[in-house]
């Protein structure tokens, strides 16, 4: 039974759903406590496996594939067929001309025009398993043929990533365990920790300001971070989007599109250093001390002066500045490439260049605003 489990939570993972190590474990432990009960066992599995509540259909749908009738039972319904077609006058050693086709689905036989309908059903579970490549294909690589799936997909992963920021943030605003301060009070008790204390929750949301690069290079990979983040907007108390090349511009994210409020040149050579000095110029007083700051950028600046003191300034007045780079790690610092420049002004530098780093990215800007 552990081994077959262990094949359901990889059909599962193959399915789309993330499924951990300890999740895994307490699986095992479900079932031994719900038995061989159908209905018992789907829903034990579930309660472990299931984290959220739009991944239900696509556990049930691989339950019902993994978890069909047993062989045993499934062999004696083939048998009682194969005897009820042997009377039939020879039809038992093959399909009479004109006569549909017949397979078997989980120990029962069906007619080739019931398929299509069966199809139907294990069709999602298929489509996440197939859409799987999409997550490792690198931005620079994707093609106007593989945009609408691509599309597709990060809205579906926009609505994740939405359900398991609100859990971040239910648990953030309980508190979290105070280590040191709960230890202090159990020495008086005996060493015993009878009252579990917890930190206080940070007050108020934080305000998110998102910088991102549109020239040719890196606008694929903006849009992408945009879908992403706008279904977690409402997590923030303010949030504002910019645009640069070589000049910021304001701008929004509309029926999946991104939509410069202002005029800016696509065509233009990058140049972030001017681009920090219209940010400090024209929105210093937007930045606060519970602002982060979000950066989406290859920082390849054409040779001109990265002006790095500016984002040391803004780094003084903000909560935090995060940058994502859309380019593979070892083409950093290559070129007219000045990542390391920008670095040392940075909590977090990550890679995202392609759908799966740039959701790891998101993780864990969830993580610091939380």
């Amino acid at each position: 039974m552990r081994l077959r489990l262990l094949g359901f939570v990889d059909a599962l993972r193959a399915a789309g759903l993330p499924c951990t190590v300890s999740e895994s474990l307490d699986a095992t432990r479900a079932a031994a406590v719900a038995g061989v009960e159908r209905s018992a066992l789907r829903e034990c599995l579930a309660a472990t496996l299931v984290k959220d509540r739009d991944d239900r259909p696509a556990f049930d749908e691989v339950f019902e594939r993994y978890f069909a009738l047993p062989d045993d039972e499934g062999k004696r319904r083939k048998k009682r067929r194969r005897g009820e077609e042997g009377g039939r006058g020879g039809e038992s050693q093959g399909q009479g001309r004109g006569q549909p086709a017949e397979g078997t689905r989980g120990g029962e036989r069906y007619h080739q025009s019931e398929r299509p309908a069966a199809r139907q059903a294990w069709r999602p579970a298929e489509r996440r398993a197939g859409r799987r490549p999409l997550l490792a294909l690198p931005f620079a690589e994707i093609e106007a043929r593989e945009n609408g799936e691509i599309r597709e997909l990060v809205d579906e992963l926009g609505r994740r990533f939405r359900s398991r920021w609100a859990r971040r943030m239910r648990r953030a605003n309980l508190g979290r365990l105070d280590v040191r301060r709960t230890i202090r009070r159990a020495m008086s008790r005996g060493g015993v920790p009878i009252e579990l204390l917890q930190k206080r929750p940070r007050p108020g949301k934080s305000e998110l300001i998102a910088l991102v690069d549109l020239s040719y290079s890196t606008a694929t990979a903006a849009e992408f971070l945009l879908a992403l983040l706008a279904p977690a907007r409402r997590f923030f108390r303010r949030v504002m989007y910019f645009g640069y090349v070589d000049a910021i511009a304001e701008i929004g994210f509309e029926h999946g599109h991104l939509v410069p409020h202002q005029r800016l040149d696509l065509n233009a050579r990058s140049d972030f250093g001017r681009v920090l000095a219209h940010l400090v110029e024209g929105h210093e007083l937007q930045m606060r001390r519970n602002t982060v700051l979000l950066v989406l950028g290859d920082a390849r600046n054409n040779r001109r002066p990265p002006r790095a003191d500016l984002l040391a300034k803004v780094h003084n007045r903000v909560r935090s500045v995060i940058w994502l780079n859309p380019e593979r790690r070892e083409r950093w610092d290559t070129g007219d490439s000045v990542m390391k420049t920008y670095t040392k002004h940075c909590d977090a530098v990550l890679n995202a260049w392609n759908l799966h780093t740039l959701l790891q990215a998101l993780a864990a800007l969830a993580r610091r605003v939380s």
